[in-house]
């Protein structure tokens, strides 16, 4: 018999919907996009209070901090070569972008692989581990990913702003 906390259930209700959320998000991410007014500043005012937060719960371990500081800097060199890499349209039906898909199905990717990496291995380990508590986001290794995922999206969401205001015509005054 199984200790309460082992039970299979969990994963196999968690592993498809990761999954499924993370193919609904790639195939989303894949072609020609609106360039949203509100979606980028979204992403620019969530992801730095997300790091920030990651940042103190691993304030007792410099070394985390490391990894995390190490994520959000190759990440936001990441999001500058895929800015490069976009095709921007000014349409008059509107402003389009079309990300390089590589990079996004690549770095989604790494996301979900890393969360069901540590799904797996804290189920191995059993409910009473030391490992079911907030101790998920602060391996080295997901702090490193999600930094570099932070990184990549908020330097991507900024270059996205900045194209908009250099191709919006500003409005004359009356």
């Amino acid at each position: 018999m199984h200790p309460a906390g082992t039970t299979l259930v969990p994963l196999l209700i968690f592993i498809p919907l990761i999954l499924w959320r993370f193919y609904s998000r790639i195939r989303k991410s894949i072609g020609r996009q609106t360039l949203s007014k509100v979606r980028p500043w979204i992403t620019v005012t969530i992801f730095p209070v997300l790091i920030i937060l990651f940042g103190i719960s691993t304030f007792a371990h410099p070394e985390r901090l490391w990894w995390l500081a190490g994520g959000v800097g190759a990440g936001a060199l990441l999001g500058v070569f895929g800015l490069s890499k976009t095709v921007f349209e000014n349409t008059p039906q509107g402003m389009f972008y079309t990300p390089n898909a590589h990079l996004g199905i690549a770095l989604s990717l790494l996301l979900g692989a890393r969360i069901i990496y540590r799904m797996v291995q804290m189920y191995s380990m059993g409910g009473g581990s030391q490992f079911a508590s907030p101790d998920f986001a602060r391996s080295p290794l997901t702090l490193a990913v999600f930094g570099l995922l932070a990184g990549y999206y908020v330097a991507y969401a900024v270059g996205l702003i900045r194209w908009r205001y250099s191709h919006t015509p500003a409005t004359p005054a009356p």
